[in-house]
């Protein structure tokens, strides 16, 4: 059925048929119809599956026909990607209408910031710590909020903004339709939905995670200690045009990019150490086609959204299946094609089978022809250069190059003064 049946504005029609949306997702279809009656939410909605346009239609269709001059709705998101991916949809679906946004995030000015409490624009799109910064001038007053809602719930609990979000609802009107997107519903998500909804619509629920059925997903068995170079086979043999590759921590996202990029991959890389500049530029780089490869840490997994993006690849096997699920959602979104591909060792294979288990089979295992899987790491020197016996294969070279080439192919436990690594 097409967006026509939602009655929506006309105008919104027109920056909907704009985008090239023809038909509404599932997720469209079951959130948009109660949220235009008024009613509160409470979905479980994967990467992937258009909930972005499921609440901001509803809300906009309401905002269009408001007094301007004051701020109505706010949605609160868990990273800067995501808040800046939120706010250019909406700046697409309003194309052809008078209706303002602006991004409320870390890492950037707070003036232009201010400027958009003070003018009042529409909707505000922002992080909850740089929303609680401002809040605490007299100018961020949010009085005459309508409208709330909370994008990727579930992450951020995980990321510990649960404080944050019971002080931001002290700061705007109980009075209000509250729009709650989780992608899981553990304990405390459902306990935080008791305090926020009132009588809530529930939208799929009982949904088993599982990524998109566009998504074409494929394990590379691989010694850890080839996994760089395994991956440099995959793209030059033409198996990768573009990809979104994660890695478990910085540390690892930082030494994978300088490898690639040592072997003349357009590359570049995205986390939490970066600059928000810095993430910027290699985010619209990665959207342009400058980098073939963006290599990010989960920061950015629920927050990067690439139109028909070819490939994403765990580096590293990600220990919460949800994980998973959400990282390689940044491909076959809104019903198109992609495949993923997760590069595996033997110390991974425990958390592969709790990936298989939660998506309910078992993943194809691949392998490359031609790729040197028996290459031996090379014997180190005393000034740590590769060298001695039991010369590496090709593979291997091209691992022990970069730095890739600790025993098991894992960070020491301890590092500097005997600090753990903690995960990222």
């Amino acid at each position: 059925m097409p967006f026509t049946q939602f009655h929506l504005h006309a105008d919104l029609l027109r920056g909907v048929k704009d985008l090239g949306f023809t038909r509404p997702t599932p997720i469209q279809v079951d959130a948009i119809p109660p949220a235009m009656a008024g009613r509160d939410l409470l979905a479980c909605a994967m990467t992937g599956s258009g909930k972005t346009v499921a609440f901001l239609l509803p809300i906009l269709h309401k905002l269009v026909g408001k007094p301007r001059g004051a701020t109505r709705a706010l949605v609160l998101t868990p990273t800067r990607e995501l808040a800046a991916q939120i706010l250019e949809d909406l700046n697409d679906l309003t194309t052809h209408t008078p209706l303002s946004a602006a991004a409320v995030i870390g890492g950037v000015g707070m003036g232009p910031q201010e400027h958009a409490f003070r003018s009042g624009v529409d909707v505000i799109v922002g992080t909850p710590g740089r929303l609680l910064d401002h809040f605490r001038a007299p100018y961020a007053k949010l009085s005459a909020l309508e409208f709330l809602v909370l994008d990727e719930a579930d992450r951020m609990l995980d990321m510990g903004f649960l404080p944050d979000i019971r002080r931001i609802l002290r700061h705007i009107p109980r009075r209000r339709q509250t729009l709650f997107f989780s992608a899981t519903m553990p304990a405390a998500i459902v306990e935080l939905s008791r305090e926020m909804l009132h009588d809530p619509v529930l939208i799929n629920l009982e949904r088993r995670s599982e990524p998109a059925t566009g998504i074409t997903q494929a394990v590379y068995p691989v010694p850890q200690h080839l996994k760089a170079a395994l991956l440099l086979a995959l793209i030059r043999g033409g198996e990768v045009r573009d990809a979104l590759v994660f890695t478990r921590t910085k540390h690892r996202a930082d030494r994978l990019a300088k490898h690639l990029g040592q072997h003349t991959v357009r590359v570049q890389r995205i986390h939490g150490n970066r600059s928000q500049s810095q993430r910027t530029e290699a985010l619209a780089g990665f959207k342009s086609g400058r980098y073939q490869v963006l290599v990010a840490t989960d920061i950015a997994a629920r927050g990067i959204d690439v139109t028909a993006l070819g490939h994403v690849i765990n580096f590293d096997v990600p220990v919460v299946p949800d994980d998973y699920v959400h990282r390689v959602g940044r491909t076959g979104r809104a019903e198109m094609t992609g495949s993923a591909f997760t590069l595996v060792s033997p110390e991974e294979e425990g958390s592969l089978k709790a990936i298989e288990r939660a998506v309910g089979r078992r993943l194809p295992r691949v392998t490359l022809p031609d790729f040197d899987y028996a290459a031996t790491r090379p014997e180190r020197d005393g000034a740590g250069r590769p060298g001695g016996a039991g010369r590496p294969g090709a593979g291997a070279r091209a691992v022990a190059s970069s730095g890739w080439r600790r025993p098991g192919g894992q960070f020491p436990r301890r590092h500097g003064r005997g600090r753990r690594f903690r995960r990222r």
